[in-house]
């Protein structure tokens, strides 16, 4: 590192967890974030302002009035344009030396699954069943650790699927994919704004700790949060050995 890294990232490297060694780590990091939106805003905020090197920053939907009520990434300035290249030029202001990619895509298929690929760890801040199991299974494909979120009116979830262990829970273990499951999303039931940074916010400290080697992640634990009482409930989740996403990892 550089003098104005070392000044930079000072008060990360006063933690004797975490020091030169983490900083070093994040600094070489590429992380992917499907969403640019509530969840992805404050979780890409964080990984940029804490030195991540690397990050791809996907989604296809443009910014509208309605989201800036929660979706900090953006301003009013920015209304019209594509949140990944809204959140690219954000990110760049608060952290220069942070390499941003911004894709205006929907990422599937072949392109979801060599993105995954390219990256160290994927964030999953979409509102949706469908995308959030096709990052899961290119996840499961390539190994890769998993940070997913979700947000809806006053309540909260965040949980890590560390795909690089065998024993490990996937997404579908505990959310099995089913065409009848009916979607909820901000735009018609609405959201708490906070609710949003605060699991946004706890999406970015797992991504931070899986990174640098710090702490134990929430692999296999499922937190939920109901901020109208401002209880957390944590869930142990076992992995499924008849998943038909992630069943066959132990012959990989």
């Amino acid at each position: 590192m550089n003098d104005e890294q070392l000044l930079r990232y000072a008060r990360h490297i006063l933690l004797d967890e975490l020091g030169i060694e983490g900083q070093e780590k994040l600094l070489a990091a590429r992380v992917l974030i499907v969403g640019a939106g509530g969840l992805g805003s404050p979780a890409a905020l964080y990984l940029a302002t804490a030195g991540v090197g690397d990050i791809t920053l996907a989604d296809d939907d443009v910014v509208e009035l309605s989201n800036l009520q929660r979706q900090i990434l953006h301003t009013t300035a920015s209304v019209g344009r594509p949140k990944a290249e809204s959140g690219r030029d954000m990110l760049g202001a608060f952290n220069p030396q942070t390499r941003v990619h911004a894709r205006v895509e929907r990422l599937k298929d072949q392109a979801l699954s060599d993105a995954v690929a390219q990256a160290d760890l994927v964030l999953d801040c979409t509102d949706n069943f469908t995308t959030r199991h096709a990052i899961n299974r290119a996840c499961v494909q390539h190994r890769k650790p998993l940070v997913s979120g979700a947000a809806i009116r006053f309540d909260g979830q965040v949980s890590v699927y560390d795909l690089r262990d065998d024993n490990a829970p996937c997404y579908h273990c505990l959310f099995p994919e089913a065409d009848d499951v009916e979607e909820a999303n901000c735009a018609t039931m609405g959201v708490f704004a906070p609710v949003v940074g605060i699991i946004g916010s706890m999406q970015a400290a797992e991504a931070l700790k899986l990174l640098s080697g710090v702490g134990e992640s929430l692999s296999g634990r499922l937190l939920w949060l109901d901020v109208r009482t401002m209880q957390w409930r944590s869930v142990n989740v076992q992995r499924d050995p008849e998943c038909t996403v992630c069943g066959h990892r132990e012959h990989a």
